[in-house]
């Protein structure tokens, strides 16, 4: 069990909170998340926990709403550098394994997907689930109309869903986030119009 860092010690408490109930849930599941343990890894009162949250629903909602939010916030920035900088599907596909690389393999990721199988078992948790999918689709046709590719909103759900499942791949078994920049380019190129390559320049399997 890990004490919170001394920097987040002087977040609101409302944050700390939060950000105890993602790691929490990342270390050790929806199920160890108790208002003792909250209080104890956030360092703040029991009593605070229960006057901020009212159920472990909100709890959890609101959990998962902030860490989509916080991503959202990282990917609103990839996609205003796409456009002002007037980059090309291999640079932002790039890029965005770069973004991958520096998401830590932590805790604090393994809890969203902790929360989205919880939402499979509690429809209470679905909207913010369903909200959480909604930025993320809306920032990815964001990103992909600023390469210029054709039926962005068409392709955002797929881009996402296909970013999401490497992330979860690379969170289980370590694998490098080349293999997302792979992926993104098959995609986006539609896999026929011209050879894939890695990011250090030899072509890619096929």
């Amino acid at each position: 069990m890990h004490a919170m860092p001394h920097a987040a010690h002087s977040a609101p408490t409302r944050q700390r909170i939060i950000t105890a109930v993602l790691q929490i849930i990342g270390e050790d599941g929806v199920a160890a998340v108790t208002n003792r343990r909250i209080a104890r890894e956030a360092g703040v009162s029991l009593g605070s926990v229960t006057y901020h949250f009212e159920t472990q629903h909100e709890l959890l909602r609101e959990s998962l709403l902030h860490f989509v939010r916080e991503e959202a916030r990282h990917f609103t920035e990839l996609a205003e550098q796409c456009q002002t900088e007037g980059l090309d599907v291999e640079d932002a596909a790039l890029l965005a394994g770069q973004v991958a690389c520096g998401s830590a393999l932590d805790s604090a990721h393994l809890a969203p997907f902790e929360l989205y199988l919880q939402a499979g078992r509690d429809e209470r948790l679905r909207e913010a689930a369903a909200e959480a999918f909604r930025a993320y689709d809306l920032l990815a046709a964001r990103i992909l109309s600023a390469l210029g590719v054709p039926d962005a909103e068409r392709l955002a759900a797929t881009t996402v869903a296909l970013v999401m499942g490497l992330q979860l791949r690379r969170l289980a078994t370590g694998s490098p986030a080349e293999d997302l920049v792979d992926a993104l380019l098959l995609l986006v190129r539609g896999g026929v119009d011209r050879p894939v390559t890695h990011a250090s320049g030899e072509p890619a399997a096929q």
